[in-house]
């Protein structure tokens, strides 16, 4: 019991903290949070569809796509995290209404959420959906940290959105991945040891 309470504890927490970077800091700005991200960004640009619903969209497209890999058990909680995100990207922007941003403060803050939320979710054996539903695959097939395959991904779809709306958007988007990633490989790494109040942090 105290296992499915810390399994659903991480995914609402892990969906809802990308969903506040995404929501609050990347979208406002057209800044893609991933390839998922991407191409939500795209559609949202050429027909004005509320992101979190085609967010929501692109990612269980994805999900049934990797639904013989992941199992049943995967399945459930990961489109728990990707309901939780898309619900989480609709509240934080009705909530947060910014008239003057900051394009580098809002990029940097909302990529470290980015990443802490991606972070959280793969640590408890989960996607964040979308690309990083292959990046768990990659990362499981060739014993590797999930950041290098999700960000290697995600850059077909980045130059794909630079063409559409503005070769700026591929610089920030690859910004954006490089500070999430660092992020997700962070919070992938560090060993939290139970009989002691801090934390240390494994080899790789």
């Amino acid at each position: 019991m105290k296992q499915f309470w810390q399994k659903n504890g991480a995914i609402l927490l892990g969906g809802a903290t990308q969903g506040f970077g995404m929501g609050v800091f990347l979208f406002p700005n057209n800044i893609p949070s991933g390839g998922a991200g991407g191409l939500t960004v795209i559609i949202n640009y050429l027909t004005s569809l509320d992101v979190g619903l085609t967010l929501w969209i692109i990612n269980f497209s994805f999900l049934i796509a990797g639904i013989k890999y992941l199992g049943k058990y995967a399945i459930i909680g990961t489109l728990y995290a990707i309901t939780v995100t898309s619900a989480a990207i609709y509240l934080f922007e009705a909530l947060f209404i910014i008239h003057e941003r900051l394009l580098w403060f809002d990029l940097i803050v909302g990529s470290m959420f980015l990443g802490l939320g991606i972070g959280i979710l793969i640590r408890h054996g989960f996607s964040n959906g979308g690309i990083g539903v292959i990046a768990v695959i990659v990362s499981d097939r060739r014993n590797i940290l999930p950041g290098k395959p999700l960000f290697m991904m995600n850059m077909t779809i980045f130059l794909f959105a630079s063409f559409i709306i503005s070769w700026k958007i591929f610089f920030l988007a690859l910004i954006s991945q490089w500070i999430s990633t660092r992020m997700i490989n962070l919070v992938c790494t560090v060993e939290v040891v139970e009989s002691f109040p801090y934390y240390s942090l494994r080899k790789t």
